[in-house]
């Protein structure tokens, strides 16, 4: 019972919200570019002046490192912010385009007006970064927000509605805190857009909730993403990068190399250069290094405890790590060998600190293996031969694709962010983020002239006039 009285009163502050936010929508469309940018500077300001708060409150969820936290959740955030500051006055100037022979007469441009009242539900990985990018976008373009953080990162979430409630009216920015029960009361509502983050089984809910009131979506989803590493690669730079990008944040980040694609004539060098890498960043004892933050909780940590287990049962070789403590939901940075597709490992996202590391013989070979998955989030290519990246890049497909280094594409504000089908539908970061957050409206004028003469009776003389268009126009 008592749990029903919650739900209701989370529901009935949920109706209130998106009420006031209805009623409030318009005159956030009715905004000026400097009204937007001042919004924009608060949060910049308050991001930069609670730094520290931040870092603690990242500790509490992750045992995250203070600079680990700059790095992965406050430098985004404030790249993006004056990113969108920087060009959104000329952004939301409506935009001329040329007028076709057959529209002589008239003039049009494209205005971009906010979609209206939008959802955000942000995932855990990256609580505030995730957060908060996405709702600098939206607030840019104009749109009221409803942000659902994340309820696994309490620490996090909780900071960002005191931020937000400092900042904003609800009738503009509101959070909603909870569990999956909320989002799915959230999803009931008729929103104009749903900007969500995470894995693609749940993408799939809240696209098929969004269907049922015709509301646009954006899904930053996840899946596989491959690293390839050939025979030509810089094996040591290559290990430095990869080990970067795969262990920070332990693992848990949506453009983290999934596995990698090594050559085989390099696999042992590979390996080595990994394990020299992964000790100059956290050491000889992991587990003691201030810098290599935990699994979430301990549900994840149990997941990936069974999928390193099961592949290990069927084969695979730890040559690197293994070591796990359910007790602090550790587990140390690990390259897995001898891995084939019928472990779970290979099928599933990994979403941790597990690195299998696959052989291959032919360029053919390894786009193969990544062509027989879904289309990933994220590619990476480690190569010094030209025609190799070529190769790779023009067989196959994936939301972003970065050479010689690794996840560092997300921080391109002039780059568009998001994925293929999968892992993910739309774009996301700079222009992308805004334009995703935006209606195009087409607006066509008629300045003189008319077309009457191809109305109704279609007499042979309109009937050859139409014939003309046709061909000529």
């Amino acid at each position: 019972m008592t749990q029903l009285l919650i739900e209701r009163d989370i529901e009935q502050e949920i109706l209130t919200v998106f009420n006031l936010q209805k009623a409030n929508a318009q005159n956030l469309a009715n905004t000026n570019a400097r009204e937007r940018k001042a919004k924009l500077k608060n949060i910049l300001d308050w991001t930069l002046s609670h730094e520290n708060e931040i870092g603690e409150a990242l500790y509490k969820d992750f045992k995250k490192n203070p600079s680990e936290t700059n790095i992965g959740e406050i430098l985004g955030v404030v790249g993006e912010i004056k990113h969108l500051i920087k060009h959104l006055n000329s952004w939301m100037k409506p935009q001329s385009v040329p007028t076709p022979l057959n529209m002589i007469g008239t003039s049009a441009h494209v205005r971009f007006e906010p979609k209206g009242i939008c959802l955000i539900i942000s995932p855990w990985n990256y609580p505030f970064n995730l957060s908060i990018k996405p709702l600098a976008q939206a607030i840019a373009a104009g749109n009221t927000v409803i942000l659902k953080p994340s309820e696994l990162t309490p620490n996090t979430s909780a900071l960002i509605k005191k931020m937000l409630s400092e900042l904003f009216n609800s009738n503009e920015i509101h959070v909603i805190e909870g569990d999956s029960t909320v989002s799915q009361i959230l999803l009931e509502q008729p929103f104009n857009h749903i900007f969500f983050t995470g894995s693609p089984n749940v993408g799939k809910i809240v696209m098929t909730a969004a269907a049922k009131n015709l509301t646009s979506v954006t899904l930053e989803l996840g899946g596989k993403s491959p690293c390839i590493v050939d025979e030509t690669a810089n094996i040591t730079k290559s290990a430095e990068k990869i080990a970067w990008g795969k262990f920070i944040n332990n693992g848990q980040t949506c453009v983290a190399p999934d596995y990698v694609l090594v050559h085989k004539s390099v696999e042992n060098e590979f390996v080595s250069a990994m394990k020299n890498s992964i000790e100059n960043m956290y050491g000889n004892e992991v587990k003691q290094s201030a810098d290599y933050c935990r699994i979430v909780n301990n549900r994840h940590f149990n997941r990936l405890n069974t999928l390193l287990i099961e592949a290990v049962e069927k084969g695979a070789n730890i040559s690197f790590g293994g070591q796990v403590d359910g007790s602090e939901n550790y587990i140390a940075p690990t390259l897995l060998t001898g891995v084939d597709n019928s472990m779970k490992i290979m099928q599933e996202e990994i979403f941790g600190p597990i690195l299998p590391i696959v052989s291959y013989s032919t360029n053919e070979e390894a786009v193969t293996h990544i062509k027989n998955r879904e289309k990933p989030l994220a590619m990476y290519i480690n190569s010094g031969k030209e025609s190799n990246i070529n190769y790779f890049i023009e067989n196959s497909s994936a939301g972003g694709t970065v050479i010689n280094d690794c996840v560092i594409h997300y921080g391109h504000t002039e780059i568009p962010f998001g994925g293929v089908n999968n892992s993910g539908i739309g774009k996301s970061g700079g222009i992308w983020g805004f334009t995703e957050f935006s209606n195009q409206r087409a607006v066509m004028r008629q300045k003189f002239g008319t077309f009457k003469m191809i109305y109704p009776p279609y007499t042979p003389s309109v009937a050859k006039l139409i014939r003309f268009f046709v061909r000529w126009m």
